[in-house]
């Protein structure tokens, strides 16, 4: 890469997030948090670098944000204390707030806590004219909304004068709490106004842009039946109707297309078109949809992208794939050419391995689509069995931290999306509805057995399993119906739902939607209520402040698997939530694998990963 295309750095902040510049491309705003336990605030700077600028000092900080048209303000999303609580007293303290008097399902959330008492609203500030003195005062920002309930990001109008959200709003919100409509509001504040959206049914509505000509409303969207919580392997899908409101027209298909992929959010370009992400059979491909017709795959094959962006005549697309973390690139000529090379030292420093994708075939015929990451040299290699969570989720071809280390360490690493997945149609995604640990458990297994077969350097013989979430249920359930591996690795695990049910920011639907409400169903597919047949050693991992999947659902199973004398740890992270292997505190990552690579090394030792080593 010459030097003057190399990249510039502009930022020094302890964690800068988010950026975003302004449509005129003068100003670039972003997302700063000065420390572990500070609140991410908006900043502002010069797009050609110079002394970055805070507009906020909001209480419990900035969670989103969205530039007017003419690059003079900003809304933003805060949420908003009630009075006495999260500091907005000097002198009330955590432990001596008011009591809670919940009367609603919904009124926690992982990696926030309690939402009730701090609704999440949006305000608007007027962005000030950059390079004048560092402690100038902070622009006023106006609040926009003052709702009961979280008001979701917003997006200006495309002549600046209102402001796009979403939010639960309507009359028996609480029980049917996942559907979601569109409001405006003025950007000066005043009160909401639905917008009239004449669908068939509830939906659950997740980003909204009006386009650049102001005559479209785009949103993506999950249909959600007539009971507002047929929630189960719902795609989201790309609608377009008038802005003033009316029958909204899919632009993407419901049964086999997902533009839900993580980071998704819908881009423009030109008057009337928009950008967005689809998962697809592993990739993550970039769609082009126009609002009366017309479509195109401007970006697919190997790569997962994360972003995109048409600015300056030019549409830039960020991406991840076999060999990187994530890069950025310019489309030109219907091909990326790469401006980025941020994975370069990592690879100077270890051996990145490319997944191989491979399909084997259930014992029902069903193929199961995957990659097997094997180490250098002939073996025979241990084999890790990961499953990944959701379940309406995807392994893609994006390089994987938590692959590659296995390899260093001298495992072959399988990977597969069985049914339950995202990515490959809705009646994939359908096939474990009421059925948990049926066809995803012989998928998984499947997959195991074809790669085995396939490749005489994988040893049969020594076999690990390990999962997170959904991932985690698996594991556990599979470990109590199969003994054959030597140990297991069952994490922030979904492993009561009886429990669950009361005790989960999500609990109140998503066992009901999954399993049944009966407790028969809900019995038959409790990996705790199988725990007696697990023979397995296995190291439970969990995190104090998980909300998805809470502390308890560990603890009970880890107690149940030590009373019958099975071989088993319990490893608890303080201060972190079910994300914890993917934004958890960088010190607690490392102490993760570390842990990690320590049981493997227990019981399936490796010449780089040998018995004995303790954690550092």
């Amino acid at each position: 890469m010459d030097q003057e295309k190399l990249p510039r750095r502009i930022t020094r902040g302890f964690r800068d997030t988010a950026p975003a510049f302004s449509p005129d491309g003068l100003v670039l705003a972003f997302l700063r948090t000065d420390g572990p336990s500070s609140k991410a605030q908006l900043w502002v700077v010069e797009a050609d670098g110079g002394e970055p600028q805070v507009l906020t000092d909001r209480l419990l900080g900035v969670e989103t944000f969205s530039w007017s048209p003419d690059s003079h303000r900003i809304v933003f999303s805060s949420r908003e204390p009630e009075a006495g609580r999260y500091g907005s007293a000097a002198d009330v303290g955590a432990e001596a707030e008011e009591p809670r008097l919940i009367s609603t399902y919904q009124y926690r959330l992982n990696g926030v806590g309690y939402t009730r008492d701090r609704p999440r609203q949006l305000f608007v500030v007027e962005v000030p004219g950059l390079g004048g003195e560092p402690d100038a005062p902070l622009p006023d920002a106006r609040q926009v909304t003052s709702l009961a309930t979280d008001a979701g990001t917003g997006t200006f109008s495309a002549d600046g004068s209102a402001v796009y959200f979403t939010a639960s709003l309507h009359d028996d919100d609480d029980d049917d709490g996942l559907a979601t409509a569109i409001y405006r509001v003025p950007g000066a504040g005043g009160e909401p106004v639905a917008v009239e959206v004449t669908a068939p049914m509830a939906q659950s509505v997740a980003d909204v842009r009006e386009s650049k000509d102001g005559g479209w409303l785009f949103y993506i969207a999950r249909d959600l039946g007539g009971s507002g919580r047929d929630f189960v392997a719902q795609n989201a899908v790309l609608f377009c109707m008038p802005s003033g409101g009316g029958e909204p027209v899919p632009l993407t298909d419901p049964q086999m297309m997902d533009v839900s992929a993580p980071g998704s959010r819908i881009e423009l370009r030109g008057p009337d078109r928009a950008l967005v992400l689809n998962n697809a059979q592993g990739t993550v491909e970039l769609l082009e949809l126009g609002a009366t017709g017309g479509h195109s795959l401007p970006v697919h094959g190997d790569k997962t992208v994360t972003g995109a962006a048409w600015a300056g005549g030019s549409l830039f697309v960020a991406f991840a794939d076999p060999s990187t973390c994530g890069d950025l690139a310019v489309l030109e000529d219907g091909q990326l050419r790469i401006l980025t090379d941020f994975s370069a030292d990592l690879r100077t420093r270890t051996d990145i391995l490319v997944p191989q994708e491979v399909t084997f075939d259930a014992p029902d015929g069903y193929p199961v689509h995957g990659w097997v990451v094997r180490p250098a040299g002939q073996g025979p290699h241990p084999v890790l069995l990961n499953i990944h969570g959701g379940p309406f989720t995807q392994y893609t071809v994006a390089l994987f931290d938590e692959a590659q280390v296995y390899v260093a360490a001298g495992y072959a690493v399988l990977m597969c999306n069985p049914r339950g997945s995202a990515g490959y149609g809705r009646d994939h995604g359908l096939a474990i509805k009421g059925r948990f640990g049926t066809d995803d458990m012989q998928d998984v297994l499947a997959f195991l057995d074809g790669a085995l077969a396939k490749f005489p350097a994988l040893d049969a013989g020594r076999l690990g399993i390990m999962g997170g979430s959904y991932g985690g249920y698996l594991t556990a359930w599979t470990i109590a119906h199969h003994h054959r591996f030597q140990a297991a690795i069952v994490e922030r695990g979904f492993l009561d739902p009886v429990s669950f049910e009361g005790s989960a920011d999500i609990g109140w639907y998503f066992g009901g939607g999954y399993l049944g409400d009966s407790a028969d169903a809900l019995a038959a597919q409790s990996p705790l209520g199988h725990a007696a047949q697990v023979r397995t050693p296995t190291l439970v991992i969990h995190s104090e402040n998980d909300l998805r999947c809470p502390l308890e659902q560990g603890q009970r199973y880890y107690t149940a698997l030590k009373r019958q004398g099975v071989e088993a740890e319990l490893l608890v992270f303080p201060g972190e939530d079910h994300e914890l292997s993917r934004s958890g505190r960088p010190r607690h990552r490392m102490q993760r694998f570390e842990h990690i690579l320590r049981w493997w090394s227990r019981f399936l030792p490796t010449a780089a990963n040998p018995a004995g080593v303790p954690p550092r």
